[in-house]
């Protein structure tokens, strides 16, 4: 908002709309207004413009009355209210005459809004989706769970910030006060920092959560092992504000990653190839640590390294994961939107939903299996496969086919109780999965009899 009146609306117009950014016509009815500043509560929060329209600028001061509504469709068409802070911001129309834009800015809350037609929507990348029944009651459940990161750190204030770091954030949107800014995006509160700030900003947030931190781990061959046959060769830990997690994570795990020796492209000798691509296991990575569950106590974000595969471990359960079979089409919804604003304002991964889809496209472009995603009921894990995959096979299997193959790639032998546990589906239903499989040609069966206690699936 710093550009000059006659250039504001034109930047305005021309940038792209995302997860945090809309804008309206100024002719858009307040009832209509008042379902996007509903997803946007819903989901993360951001900011609606009015007076914007297919690259025009049109202002809003020909229509009062409408300008009026629009003022007041955060109360008067939401239930209950959404938080949002209107102001006008002056610029110049599309007829060179000085006019105003309304400028709306939406709060994350801990709440789940509605209309008065008692519909819900949540915003998803750039556009506005309407829930069902079912993703209702989900999106409930997981509100009760996303205020931890809004609460007040007991010890933390603003001496404790890493200023180099909070500066850099303050350039990067263009920000003229670091502390306005701190307090606007739900990081500050007077002078002390909220979760959010600290694990974004603070020195040494582990004073108060000692559990935030990022554990790389590298292991000799396929498997853990235990005891005196242990494969552990590698065990590094990485504290302090998350970007800074990230970045040396980041390092760390380029270095340990499984390679190949290969000719490298436009050089004359051989040389190392990373197996799995780096775009896939880097999202892994960030998704794990912007929206795992800081209030999980005991626990922490673990990227464990094999020769034929990376895992990325993460606290707490998916929010708005509704079908596990098909994580590629995730309802988005950030369990710390404060956090994950703030990176994305970094440039550190996509959104959510985005990011994930982008994890299978990278994975499937260099023709390895679809990354693997399990829950237990105290976090998720993602697996990302060095084996390649036959694509006209897995074109050719279900959703739940597919993830079937991708455990068996991992774990080489499992029994049906074991996919179906590992998958959170019924027995009768991996049974009739598997035989799918079998006739494909994709699986076989090992066992002595029908009933053999011992009898395992594996790839054919």
């Amino acid at each position: 908002m710093n550009a000059a009146p006659g250039q504001r609306g034109e930047l305005l117009a021309s940038l792209p709309e995302d997860q945090w950014f809309e804008r309206k016509s100024a002719k858009v009815q307040a009832k209509d207004l008042a379902d996007c500043l509903i997803g946007l509560a819903n989901a993360d929060g951001g900011i609606v413009i009015v007076g914007l329209r297919a690259g025009r600028v049109e202002g809003t001061d020909r229509w009062p009355e409408l300008r009026n509504a629009q003022l007041q469709a955060s109360s008067d068409y939401c239930e209950p209210p959404v938080r949002a802070r209107s102001r006008l911001v002056e610029c110049v129309n599309e007829r060179a005459q000085p006019d105003h834009l309304l400028v709306i800015e939406v709060e994350p809350t801990d709440e789940v809004h509605a209309n008065k037609r008692d519909e819900m929507f949540l915003r998803v990348g750039d556009e506005n989706r309407r829930l069902s029944f079912a993703q209702r009651q989900e999106l409930i459940f997981d509100k009760r769970q996303a205020s931890y990161e809004a609460r007040l750190c007991r010890d933390l204030t603003l001496e404790s910030l890493d200023v180099e770091l909070a500066e850099s954030y303050r350039s990067a949107v263009g920000a003229p006060d670091l502390h306005r800014l701190l307090v606007a995006r739900g990081l500050a509160v007077d002078d002390r920092l909220t979760i959010a700030g600290a694990l974004l900003f603070a020195q040494y947030p582990q004073l108060e959560l000692p559990e935030a931190y990022v554990r790389v781990l590298r292991y000799r061959g396929r498997e853990r092992g235990a005891g005196v046959r242990q494969q552990l060769i590698g065990d590094e830990r990485f504290e302090g504000p998350i970007p800074r997690q990230l970045f040396a994570a980041q390092a760390r795990v380029s270095e340990l990653q499984p390679f190949r020796r290969a000719l490298r492209r436009g050089a004359a000798k051989f040389g190392p190839i990373a197996l799995i691509p780096e775009d896939a296991w880097l999202e892994g990575l960030v998704n794990a640590v912007v929206h795992r569950s800081y209030s999980i106590a005991g626990d922490h974000v673990r990227v464990e390294v094999f020769d034929d595969r990376i895992e990325i471990w993460s606290p707490g359960r998916f929010l708005g994961l509704v079908d596990l079979s098909d994580p590629a089409h995730v309802t988005r919804f950030a369990r710390n939107p404060r956090i994950a604003r703030v990176c994305a304002d970094l440039s550190f991964g996509q959104e959510l939903g985005e990011g994930i889809r982008r994890m299978f496209e990278e994975m499937r472009a260099a023709g390895l299996s679809d990354p693997i995603y399990r829950q237990a009921s105290s976090g998720a894990q993602l697996s990302l496969l060095t084996d390649p995959v036959d694509r006209a096979l897995d074109a050719s299997l279900s959703a739940r086919g597919r993830s079937i193959m991708a455990l068996l790639r991992e774990q080489s032998r499992l029994s049906t109780g074991e996919i179906a546990e590992a998958l959170q589906i019924s027995r009768p239903t991996a049974q009739r999965e598997l035989r799918a499989l079998l006739d494909a040609g994709g699986v076989a069966w090992v066992g002595k009899s029908a009933r053999d206690p011992r009898a395992y699936w594996r790839l054919r």
